[in-house]
């Protein structure tokens, strides 16, 4: 069984895009961040996200709203970002309060400023594999440790656990297009005989956003599984009450694999990376 080690990946990934920033010398590429709310997560999550950018000598600015903004509200802000010929990325936390409609407050965001790839016309464009389309960052973090890790994809059977428009969905077109040329199957909860659809494959995308959900029973022996899960379940013996654990069950599965994620470091550090790549591209292409 071989680890999969996303911080080291993700590490390659950001010195890269620092290197190539460092180039860009006076334009500084700059991501606006917008969340709405104070969800603990998503403040988590911006945080790192900014920090990241700073370490890598981006501009990252933060605009926060009430739970109550209306959709009027945050359009007209958001309008302005698309205007501003500084900003170059735009990331709209999620999740949004329920009285805010998630797919049009995505495709708000003009898609060449869509660096996280939730609008409509960027999932077109991925689909499609048209040149300059930005993948989600999750299932694009997948495609790089894979690619990073020398594993083999070509003609594999590919199964992705999870239809999700932010993982699931994205992950199985980048599998199947060409440079990745798998073949692909997408499984999820209502999936008849899940357990046998699961052990057909050669490459397993564990999505699904249920703790330890994949087990020993379901892995074909020297599969490679990526576990995008990130789950709290109760722990007693931590200071926070809990730990995290991914979609798989680590412990049975891995020495059933040639090659796993673990969680945490495995996709989780990859997701930063990849926004980071998305925005100084959306920099580069804007900038001419």
């Amino acid at each position: 069984m071989r680890l999969i080690d996303g911080n080291a990946i993700a590490q390659q990934v950001l010195a890269e895009v620092k290197a190539r920033v460092a180039l860009l010398s006076p334009v500084i590429p700059h991501v606006a961040f917008v969340r709405v709310g104070d969800d603990p997560a998503s403040v988590s999550y911006v945080t790192k996200k900014q920090k990241t950018a700073a370490e890598v000598g981006m501009q990252a600015s933060l605009q926060l709203f009430p739970e109550t903004v209306t959709k009027e509200e945050l359009f007209h802000h958001l309008d302005a970002l698309n205007a501003d010929a500084s900003v170059h990325g735009i990331l709209i936390q999620a999740p949004l309060p329920k009285h805010l409609p998630e797919t049009e407050v995505f495709n708000r965001v003009s898609p060449e400023k869509d660096v996280d790839g939730f609008g409509t016309q960027s999932i077109g464009r991925l689909v499609q594999e048209l040149p300059g389309a930005f993948a989600a960052c999750t299932p694009a973090g997948v495609i790089e440790l894979l690619r990073r890790s020398g594993v083999e994809t070509a003609g594999k059977h590919a199964v992705v656990v999870g239809r999700s428009l932010i993982v699931g969905k994205p992950a199985a077109a980048l599998l199947l297009a060409k440079g990745c040329d798998c073949t692909v199957t997408i499984a999820h909860s209502r999936t008849r005989d899940l357990a046998s659809i699961v052990r057909q494959a050669d490459l397993v995308i564990a999505a699904i956003g249920k703790p330890r959900f994949i087990t020993v029973d379901m892995i074909k022996p020297g599969a490679v599984v990526i576990d995008v899960g990130i789950n709290r379940v109760p722990d007693a013996t931590k200071k926070t009450g809990y730990r995290i654990v991914g979609d798989v069950d680590f412990d049975a599965v891995a020495p059933l694999c040639e090659a796993i994620t673990p969680v945490p470091g495995g996709v989780g550090p990859m997701t930063v990376a990849m926004l980071m790549k998305n925005t100084l591209d959306a920099c580069v292409r804007q900038r001419g």
